[in-house]
């Protein structure tokens, strides 16, 4: 709670958004990597993902709906390049024998981490390093993000003093506590993929498109959610995995980052022929996790329901074809590697 609480006042003096993000990830990484072995249980980790559903859900409007429905060729077209060019990442990494197997396939598709995870354990590759790849990244593209708005776009997080504690609308507030702990039940009872996040997200967006209910999230509630996405994904860098991946550590670095290279190209290409500001389109085409990005788009100057509107139908998308098309891109490596002569 210390390391957080400086971590996020530094990253708040420096003006970055989503400090009450990244303050508590970092001080989970440091914590864990230090020797520490605090564990945070699934139930926060559900928490956050049902928060931030709400919160992504409060921005849909039926404008929202209409755009997406005029510019859906456009959005598919950018997911299709995003997941070509993950996999084609993975496959690369994956012949050069940076990693075993085909660990690199599955560790490189942006997006669904549990699935991809499942999916390569019955692959047979490495979980470890899979898991690591795919919350390394969220990592990266989580600093990177924050860089680009505070430095690039010159957009502060802290522009204006945050009121904690404002009145609160007790139907908004209290729906969206019953959407919270129905995206909880969903994510723990359920095998939906990230089902925490999607139940809250699709019950909320009709209720807030219809009219029915606004949902009303006061900032400490997003706060606290904040945070324990931040501990969930810090506390998974571990000692003994960091160990295990310290060689190859700097050419995993190098693919990620070479990805969200592509991933930047994409959001230029959204800059000139559409005219959306450069952090929106960054945001949009980030290859990291959804609740990561949707929180610094909050905490932003950034289009949300453009960002959020591109980064569920990757999501979804992902789901749909992901698994297979990586299926079949690591069968065509087990083959290469079968093969020497090839």
């Amino acid at each position: 709670m210390a390391l957080s609480l400086a971590a996020t006042a530094l990253f708040t003096l420096a003006r970055l958004p989503a400090a009450l993000l990244l303050g508590p990830m970092v001080a989970g990484i440091l914590l864990e990597t230090g020797g520490g072995s605090i564990k945070i249980r699934q139930i926060f980790f559900l928490f956050a993902q049902a928060v931030i559903g709400c919160m992504i859900a409060r921005v849909i409007s039926a404008q929202t709906l209409l755009s997406i429905g005029r510019q859906w060729p456009l959005f598919i077209g950018v997911v299709l390049v995003i997941i070509a060019a993950s996999n084609a990442m993975g496959f690369v990494v994956s012949r050069l024998k940076i990693l075993p197997d085909t660990t690199a396939v599955w560790g490189m598709l942006p997006g669904a981490a549990s699935v991809m995870m499942v999916m390569a354990e019955a692959f047979g590759a490495d979980l470890r390093l899979v898991a690591f790849m795919q919350y390394f990244r969220v990592v990266l593209v989580a600093t990177m993000a924050s860089l680009v708005a505070r430095f690039w776009v010159h957009v502060s997080g802290a522009a204006e003093p945050t009121l904690w504690f404002p009145p609160i609308h007790g139907a908004g507030f209290v729906t969206s506590l019953i959407l919270v702990g129905a995206g909880i039940a969903t994510g723990r009872f359920t095998k939906i993929p990230a089902g925490a996040i999607l139940a809250p997200f699709f019950i909320g967006s009709i209720l807030q498109v219809s009219g029915v209910v606004a949902l009303d999230l006061p900032p400490w509630l997003l706060a606290a959610a904040y945070a324990c996405m931040g501990w969930s994904i810090g506390l998974r860098f571990t000692r003994s995995i960091l160990l295990h991946v310290l060689r190859i550590l700097p050419k995993v670095t190098l693919s990620i980052v070479l990805l969200m290279v592509i991933c930047g190209a994409l959001a230029v290409f959204l800059v000139l022929v559409m005219d959306i500001d450069p952090l929106t389109a960054y945001l949009a085409t980030s290859p990291g996790g959804m609740s990561s990005v949707a929180i610094i788009a909050a905490s932003s100057r950034a289009d949300m329901p453009f960002v959020m509107s591109l980064q569920c139908v990757r999501f979804l998308m992902i789901l749909l074809i992901g698994p297979p098309l990586s299926r079949w891109v690591a069968q065509r490596v087990e083959k290469k590697v079968a093969s020497p002569n090839t």
